[in-house]
């Protein structure tokens, strides 16, 4: 029987850091090693837990996720890393590659996109393992399970940007009702409440009922990431 995936999530904000544990618990394969919110912690975890990849975001309280990476491959140890950051510079994500950085994933992200990213690191690891030909056909189909198309698509009508324009209303703000992220978005109520409950299938947003109003309670949405 092949063995689970080891992940260790580093992050720093324990509800985001929880989420992506349940995340990664989600999918078949893989298996919750831990959870570390600095860098020093992780190094400490990865001592005396057997880790085979790290969901890591860069902006930690003790070091830069990038620093963390140049010690870890300083410290020669053999696991994978899948960065999960809210940083976009490309400075950055050009040092994550030269480091060895399998994957990067940009915050804030659907439960598809993650799921993507590890199924198919998933399938470069069995393919790197089970095959040993080393020929360049083998070679050329690890690259692709890893490298290719997310298929965390958004269903027919919808569109990037107007789910942007939603993320942007609710990201770290309280929670809001269909109407009123219609309102703030410049959407239709219908429009909004489309991308709300994907947004909410997709594990980004949390539905819940509101109470304490005259009148049947309100359904309203909070970002969850």
């Amino acid at each position: 029987m092949t063995q689970p995936i080891r992940v260790l999530v580093v992050e720093d904000d324990p509800l985001i850091a929880e989420a992506h544990g349940v995340y990664v618990q989600r999918v078949d394969g893989f298996t919750l090693a831990g959870i570390s919110h600095g860098g020093q912690e992780a190094m400490q975890l990865l001592r005396t837990t057997g880790v085979d990849l790290i969901l890591l975001d860069f902006n930690l309280p003790d070091m830069h996720g990038l620093d963390l990476c140049r010690t870890l491959r300083g410290a020669r140890f053999d696991v994978d890393i899948i960065a999960v950051t809210s940083t976009r510079d490309l400075t950055a994500v050009r040092a994550a590659v030269s480091l060895g950085v399998v994957q990067y994933l940009l915050k804030p992200f659907t439960w598809q996109a993650l799921q993507d990213k590890l199924q198919r690191y998933q399938q470069y690891r069995v393919q790197t393992l089970s095959e040993p030909s080393g020929e360049q056909s083998d070679i050329d189909r690890a690259f692709t399970a890893l490298r290719g198309a997310n298929t965390a698509t958004l269903p027919t009508g919808l569109t990037d940007q107007t789910r942007d324009r939603v993320i942007h209303v609710l990201r770290d703000g309280p929670a809001l009702s269909a109407l009123e992220v219609a309102e703030r978005s410049g959407l239709s109520r219908v429009t909004a409440r489309r991308y709300l409950e994907h947004l909410t299938d997709a594990g980004v947003l949390i539905r819940r009922q509101r109470h304490g109003g005259s009148g049947r309670p309100e359904v309203e949405y909070l970002w969850m990431q």
